[in-house]
């Protein structure tokens, strides 16, 4: 690992004009995320603030039968992010956008929707512009994410996201309000002795049995779950 690239399995992430490096969040969402069964054959998954394009190239490994289409508002990550989506295997299925997703068009576009939204909202703000576009949620508002996540899903498609354990109330009573039905939730600890740090969500718009699970980083479950991708 270097703080200039990070070496996967079957891809590789370049990341020095992205404020938010590869971590365990984008990578334990990109391998938990699912995609919903579908008639559609070739179904379409959106990244929300891609950053790096972590969490869509592990999307387009996953699922060889779909299009991922990841959008950041900070210009040079998605300029990066495209570059690492291009030198990948998965380049012909990867498009990578620069934009605001408040602002994106379309109505019923995708199955999936995946995010690792920033969620800080009461700690200052960092003097680096492009640090606070990644971390500061009034970048992209839960709110936001939930209202224009619906509008932007199927019937049956499904948003998955993964947030600090200490925002699962707001980011939960959001989804509520926009329409969503929680689905999935794993609770993920950085040690069995300590509280969750993160939760892992997945909402879809019609009501089913909540499958929950617990995760703890460096278990063998986790080790089974980044198999794929984590280099050896």
């Amino acid at each position: 690992m270097s703080n200039e690239y990070f070496q996967f399995k079957q891809f590789t992430i370049w990341q020095s004009q992205c404020a938010m490096k590869v971590g365990t969040d984008g990578t334990l969402l990109g391998a938990w995320a699912e995609l919903p069964a579908t008639v559609n054959p070739s179904p379409t998954i959106l990244d929300v603030g891609t950053g790096t394009g972590i969490i869509a190239l592990m999307m387009a490994q996953r699922f060889p039968q779909a299009r991922v289409v990841g959008i950041d508002i900070d210009g040079d990550a998605a300029n990066q992010a495209k570059q690492n989506a291009q030198a990948s295997p998965f380049a012909n299925r990867v498009d990578i956008r620069h934009g605001d997703f408040g602002t994106l068009e379309g109505t019923a576009c995708y199955e999936a929707i995946v995010s690792n939204p920033p969620y800080f909202v009461n700690t200052l703000r960092s003097p680096d512009a492009t640090r606070t576009l990644a971390r500061h949620a009034h970048t992209l508002p839960f709110r936001v994410l939930m209202e224009r996540s619906w509008q932007l899903l199927t019937d049956g498609g499904c948003l998955s996201v993964v947030v600090p354990a200490d925002a699962q109330g707001i980011i939960e009573g959001e989804a509520a309000l926009a329409g969503f039905f929680k689905q999935r939730e794993c609770l993920v600890f950085t040690s069995a002795r300590k509280p969750a740090k993160r939760v892992m969500l997945a909402f879809g718009k019609h009501s089913t049995p909540v499958k929950r699970q617990q995760l703890t980083v460096g278990s063998e479950e986790y080790a089974a779950l980044m198999a794929d991708f984590y280099l050896e």
